[in-house]
């Protein structure tokens, strides 16, 4: 009968094998039960020394604030403003959009501020960010021609945008980021004030309306706005650009533009 020590010893020496243990590692057997463990000593490593700033190199830039804290930041900031001029220069000290880190410069607006009517797009594009104006692009050049089909041009209108910053590749803003900028929109719109809003496209209506319908179904109809004063008229049409990818769109935006003519002419 094997006894039970040696059993287990050639127990254990099996199931080395069976699991690919066949050689030692050590020339010396180390009792890994002692109560010493074997010493170790450590390499000193010289401590590191942070790079120094290079020459002329500003600091750091600051973390960009919480959404709800930017959009908070932008009610006040917004409220704040007693004019057109002073709005514009709040929206280039703003931090709270990183937009603005991206975009070559702020597209505030253009055209006439004590215009009776004004359009209201989504976001800038390149050709925008370029010129600091809103619509001087295709689409821009597209609502030109539908201002002079009416007998109007940019004198007697004032356009912007939800976002005054270029989002890159012209992408489509993110609803945070609409967020944001939307105090400064309506802000905007108060000290305005005209007579007739046109918002331009989906988004613009969305935003400034409270709809939710898609502008499909939307466009064409009369919506009521309180721009701080009072109440206005306000449509949704489509965008310009949508119009470039849709001409056959283009006969119903002729409409739109024909009631838009029709009520100023009333008022």
């Amino acid at each position: 009968m094997v006894p039970i020590r040696e059993k287990a010893a050639r127990d254990l020496l099996d199931f080395y094998i069976e699991t690919g243990v066949d050689a030692l590692v050590g020339e010396e057997p180390i009792n890994r039960f002692a109560d010493e463990k074997p010493q170790v000593i450590a390499r000193a490593v010289p401590a590191r020394t942070p790079p120094a700033p290079e020459q002329g190199s500003g600091p750091a830039a600051a973390t960009p604030p919480a959404p709800d804290e930017a959009a908070m930041a932008a009610r006040d900031a917004a409220k704040n403003a007693k004019s057109l001029d002073e709005l514009r220069a709040i929206l280039n000290k703003f931090e709270g959009c990183a937009l603005k880190a991206t975009a070559t410069q702020l597209v505030f607006a253009d055209g006439n501020p004590a215009a009776r009517l004004m359009f209201v797009g989504e976001a800038p594009g390149r050709d925008e960010d370029i010129d600091g104006l809103p619509f001087v692009g295709r689409s821009g050049k597209l609502l030109d021609r539908m201002l002079a089909a009416i007998g109007l041009d940019r004198s007697a209108v004032y356009i912007a945008n939800i976002v005054p910053w270029r989002p890159p590749g012209n992408r489509t803003p993110t609803p945070q980021e609409s967020q944001i900028c939307l105090p400064f929109i309506l802000r905007q719109i108060e000290l305005v004030d005209p007579d007739v809003l046109v918002c331009l496209g989906g988004p613009s209506a969305q935003a400034l309306l409270g709809i939710k319908e898609g502008i499909t179904k939307t466009r064409g109809r009369w919506f009521s706005f309180q721009t701080g004063k009072r109440e206005i008229r306000a449509m949704p049409t489509f965008h310009p650009a949508f119009l470039l990818r849709s001409p056959l769109q283009k006969r119903f935006v002729w409409r739109d533009f024909l009631a838009i003519r029709k009520a100023l002419d009333q008022q």
